[in-house]
């Protein structure tokens, strides 16, 4: 007797046929559902039948959980077991639910026999292992993980970075707070954080300073003191100074013991932060070495942390880059109907910095417009390279020169994207590797031994005069965009100079007016003199 398995699930009915298991498969039958492959071996499938719609779904569960037979399940059964039952005596079918075996064994006159055991219970859960195991590899596929391109520890660790600095700055704080009530005088010599956290480490007892005191360690001490200080001999006669006449309290073993515990603690914090600064530098260079060129490794891990993925923000435009991290501007901007922002994260950029008031605009616009470059240069390029990101930074300079010296009568000639990215790409493939360069050799050698058959001779005198027409074409294109850049430099000027002229003729204008308004008070006054006298003389008559 061949024996099925009927699966329910929230899509539809689903059929199973069991084939044939020795006793030693089915002792094992726990340890081969976690195998798809073995799996495979114990079960085939049969046939589905999918619910038409959620409500139909509904109704069909609720009558199986009751054991009910609905007409949509025995006209399933009956297309894909009728054939089967007349072949043979009879058939078995696994069912989860016992009341539901026993309504369908009364329909169909115990031609099919339901059973429900621990192999079926098995079988079950062995096709939602299936089930679970189809989705995770569905979605490894879609995410296609890259080692090179995983941004996300690039995230992790800037927002790491923040919150250390933050932690650091209030340890700090609350150490010189602490151990000022024993050597007060030393936070006025050392005023960083971390030399701090250094020194009282060493020093402990403000006493150890005292060479009465410490007769063997002392030179030990000011040894290391002046390590920690990078040889700085003044500062540490300060603090020695400072230790024998301090206005601090004496502080006991036990508490002395607390203080440079937490003194340690926050040594090894300020360690731990330059290491994961490092370590966040080496990833930015192998996943976005082009932006880590323009903007450098904070900044630009900044910008990916903000947009949420490299993806993310190759997909943004150059004024949502422009703005990113300015958010709360831009709302409150648009509700009062006031000045937008000109920058967000970017204001952090050297070449914002190095702009002056009147240009930071004009150079966040054109730092966010190659960002947005070297975004998608990032994410969607082959291999790492850096030399397109190294291009468009000396670009960006020259801009800023440009709009620093725009006042002045020198003319500047400015790099156009098609001639920079032309050599970068040359310069790009030198830092291809080696598995690619072996393809290409292969690639020409195939090439050459075609040319000396001779029989592809004719045929590639056709590719030859279709490439000198696209050479054409794009030197066309090139000439087009030249003249256009060029276009624009003048029309600038233009406008700068229709600008100046127009304040001009309100400043002369405004100048008229001052001078003439004396006169035109003057001309009243005489007018109301002569009528007054005009009016007297009629009154006399």
């Amino acid at each position: 007797m061949p024996t099925y398995i009927l699966y329910e699930s929230a899509l539809g009915f689903a059929l199973f046929e069991k084939r044939k298991l020795d006793e030693v498969s089915l002792s094992k039958i726990e340890k081969q559902l976690g195998e798809y492959s073995r799996f495979k071996e114990m079960v085939s499938f049969l046939a589905f039948q999918p619910f038409d719609t959620p409500e139909h779904g509904l109704e069909n569960i609720n009558a199986i959980s009751e054991g009910l037979l609905t007409d949509f399940l025995i006209n399933f059964l009956e297309n894909h077991l009728r054939g089967k039952t007349e072949e043979t005596d009879g058939i078995k079918l696994g069912v989860l639910e016992t009341k539901l075996g026993g309504a369908i064994q009364e329909h169909f006159d115990k031609k099919i026999v339901c059973f429900t055991d621990d192999i079926v219970f098995g079988i079950c859960r062995g096709i939602q292992k299936a089930q679970l195991g189809l989705g995770h590899s569905y979605s490894r596929a879609k995410v296609k993980f890259n080692v090179n391109k995983s941004d996300n520890n690039i995230i992790q660790s800037i927002s790491m970075l923040d919150q250390l600095d933050k932690d650091l700055n209030t340890f700090s704080m609350r150490l010189k707070e602490w151990y000022g009530w024993h050597f007060p005088e030393l936070v006025r010599i050392v005023k960083k954080n971390d030399v701090y956290a250094k020194c009282a480490l060493l020093i402990k007892n403000r006493g150890s300073l005292v060479k009465e005191n410490n007769k063997e360690g002392f030179d030990e001490l000011i040894h290391q003191v002046t390590d920690v200080l990078q040889g700085d001999n003044e500062v540490v006669e300060q603090i020695v100074k400072a230790a024998r006449s301090s206005m601090g309290q004496d502080a006991s073993e036990f508490d002395m013991m607390n203080m440079e515990l937490f003194a340690k603690k926050v040594v090894d914090l300020t360690a731990y932060r330059k290491q994961l600064f490092e370590y966040l530098e080496t990833k930015m260079h192998d996943v976005a070495p082009n932006l880590t060129c323009i903007l450098g490794e904070s900044v630009g891990a900044r910008l990916i942390s903000k947009a949420g993925s490299l993806m993310n923000l190759s997909k943004c435009p150059a004024s949502t880059v422009q703005i990113l991290g300015a958010e709360k501007a831009l709302f409150k901007a648009i509700k009062t109907r006031g000045k937008t922002p000109k920058y967000g994260l970017l204001y952090n950029a050297s070449f914002v910095s190095k702009a002056s008031k009147q240009n930071k605009g004009k150079v966040s616009r054109y730092l966010a417009n190659k960002c947005a470059m070297a975004a998608r240069i990032d994410t969607f390029q082959d291999f790492p390279t850096s030399k397109f990101g190294e291009m468009l930074r000396d670009q960006i300079a020259e801009r800023l020169e440009f709009y620093e010296k725009k006042g002045s009568n020198k003319k500047m000639k400015l790099q156009k994207n098609i001639e920079l990215m032309r050599t970068a790409m040359k310069e790009s493939e030198k830092d291809r590797p080696n598995e690619e360069e072996e393809e290409d050799g292969k690639k020409r050698k195939r090439a050459t031994s075609i040319e000396e058959d001779g029989s592809s001779l004719p045929q590639e005198e056709k590719p030859k005069k279709k490439k000198e027409k696209k050479d054409k074409k794009k030197d066309k294109k090139e000439k087009k965009e030249e003249d256009k850049m060029e276009e624009e430099v003048v029309v600038e000027d233009k406008k700068e100079k229709k600008d100046k002229k127009k304040k001009d003729k309100k400043k002369r204008e405004k100048e008229v007016v001052q001078e003439e308004q004396p006169v035109v008070e003057e001309e009243k006054k005489d007018k109301k003199k002569k009528d007054k006298k005009k009016r007297d003389k009629k009154k006399k008559e």
